[in-house]
């Protein structure tokens, strides 16, 4: 497939993205669901030529700001109070699975050499930062379960790398030093966290210096595939160091961003994260008629490769749920012991957490990554698809039916120490505080009595609202209704203006804005 036609086939892909999207909408089902099986269809039409994409650049197109998302939004705080879970999973699990599915796999095929088995094992194993934020956006978990699942796709990519890199380099060499890949994962993390840090740190410097909103914005697309590339150029965790860069940047833009540019940020990434992630799972289904090509045919791979390929992700699925039952087991004998740091997860969460453990583009492009000659590659291939398949489709489609099944319900502790209104009130108090000390002069004579006014009568109807939210609403309701109607007026007033000639386009176009800032105001208060 030469650069016209992927161009004419990316083009093709948005109308498919958004029916899919609408259908995955009314029949309740999660987008990556519809996305995954509509790309496997089309991967099959006989106009469409085999679609074999490139693992790298696959990784280095779509996963640097994925991760950038994911990372921005995270709490700091959250995620060092849960970071020896995160680390139990993204490093522990990973290793543990490795093995299990590695010991499987030379189980079904004997004479596989045990670095191809690892290699497989490698490829699986860690959950996917892109799947898990497309499984976990639709539903509702305890903040610490979601802690620890967005910690664990976040930092498991590192692991699951560098154990693929030794037993792919095992397989070719015929040695494997446990010592040495130990010390290679900590030099790639130390590594990689530098590198983050130091791009960070880079950005917080420029943005506070750019004057132009869409400067700021595009600078913080490129601190993304800035800091991956610049790790995996000095060979070291481009995925930490582009988490550790979207972390620092997350946690700087309240102090950085102008009220615009957040706004017009917010869209843009909205849109382009919204693009990725359909994109990904797409090129993923497309994906499919090439390995099932390169494995023999769909009625080889049916009949030698499907039933291996199903134990493989049984045995990961296994895996998983042994691990953090085993962990939640250990932690209970320390509780027993007097070690009462560390609180168990309970079966409720450790089964919701075993089963969200969802591959994805990573598992695909390593996958595809393997050199032509290695051993029982189209197995490999034919199997990364199979957990893909498996894994997105059924545990993406049931979380929900599992959640409800288990009664997992957040706790009231994980309630913040104040609602939304009583924060409301305390931030109106705040601006009230500051009107009520300036509207005077100096000589205590009153010069701004109507912001003195506007913001007593604000601060005294946040304060009243506060506790009384079931009772009040319905009046706020039809307040910010009858708000939006008359700004609905004002655009028909405007329009005319406009047509008639009354206006020219740039008068438009700054009273557009101001309308539409005002109803966006509204909406905001309304809900």
């Amino acid at each position: 497939m030469n650069a016209s036609h992927l161009f004419e086939l990316m083009i093709a892909m948005l109308p498919v993205i958004i029916a899919l999207h609408y259908l995955a909408q009314r029949f309740g089902l999660p987008p990556a669901v519809s996305l995954l099986m509509g790309g496997a269809v089309m991967a099959f039409l006989p106009e469409l030529p085999a679609f074999s994409p490139d693992p790298e650049l696959m990784l280095v197109v779509f996963l640097p700001p994925l991760l950038m998302d994911g990372a921005w939004n995270i709490s700091v705080r959250h995620l060092q109070r849960h970071m020896l879970g995160i680390t139990s999973l993204a490093v522990g699990a990973v290793l543990f699975t490795t093995i299990v599915v590695a010991v499987v796999t030379h189980w079904l095929f004997p004479d596989l050499p045990w670095a191809a088995c690892a290699a497989l094992g490698a490829i699986v194993s860690p959950p996917d930062a892109v799947s898990a934020r497309a499984v976990l956006q639709r539903v509702k978990l305890p903040r610490r379960l979601l802690m620890l699942l967005e910690g664990e796709s976040l930092f498991n990519d590192a692991s699951g790398l560098v154990l693929f890199r030794f037993a792919v380099a095992a397989s070719v060499t015929g040695t494997f030093s446990a010592e040495q890949a130990l010390q290679s994962f900590v030099l790639l993390a130390i590594g990689g966290a530098a590198v983050g840090a130091a791009v960070g740190a880079g950005w917080v410097i420029v943005a506070r210096r750019l004057d132009d909103d869409y400067l700021v914005i595009a600078a913080t697309l490129l601190v993304s595939w800035a800091a991956y590339i610049l790790a995996e150029h000095f060979h070291f965790s481009g995925v930490i160091a582009t988490v550790t860069a979207g972390m620092i940047c997350g946690t700087y833009q309240h102090r950085i961003f102008s009220a615009a540019v957040r706004m017009r940020a917010l869209s843009f990434w909205t849109m382009v994260i919204f693009l990725m992630e359909a994109a990904v799972f797409m090129l993923i289904g497309l994906s499919l008629r090439g390995v099932v090509d390169r494995a023999g045919g769909f009625s080889f791979v049916l009949h030698q490769m499907v039933g291996p390929a199903l134990m493989v992700v049984l045995a990961l699925l296994v895996a998983r749920f042994a691990w953090i039952f085993l962990s939640d087991a250990v932690i209970w004998l320390c509780r027993r012991l007097g070690m009462r740091r560390y609180r168990r997860l309970g079966a409720r969460s450790a089964v919701v957490l075993g089963w969200v453990g969802v591959r994805g583009v990573v598992t695909l492009a390593l996958a595809l990554s393997l050199p032509a000659n290695f051993p029982a590659r189209d197995f490999i291939l034919v199997t990364a698809f199979a957990v893909i398949l498996c894994t997105v489709l059924v545990q993406g489609t049931t979380l929900g039916l599992l959640i409800r099944w288990t009664g997992l319900q957040p706790p009231e502790s994980d309630k913040a120490r104040l609602s939304m209104s009583e924060a409301e009130a305390t931030l109106m108090q705040a601006q009230l505080k500051v009107i009520q000390a300036l509207a005077y002069d100096a000589s205590g004579e009153l010069v701004h009595p109507m912001l003195l006014e506007q913001y007593t009568r604000k601060a005294a109807a946040y304060c009243n609202y506060a506790g009384q939210e079931e009772a009040l609403t319905p009046r706020i309701h039809a307040h910010f209704d009858l708000v939006l109607a008359a700004i609905g007026a004002a655009r028909a007033e405007l329009r005319r203006l406009h047509r008639v000639g009354d206006i020219d386009e740039h008068m438009m176009a700054t009273l557009q804005k101001n309308l539409d800032l005002e109803e966006l105001n509204a909406i905001a208060l309304r809900s």
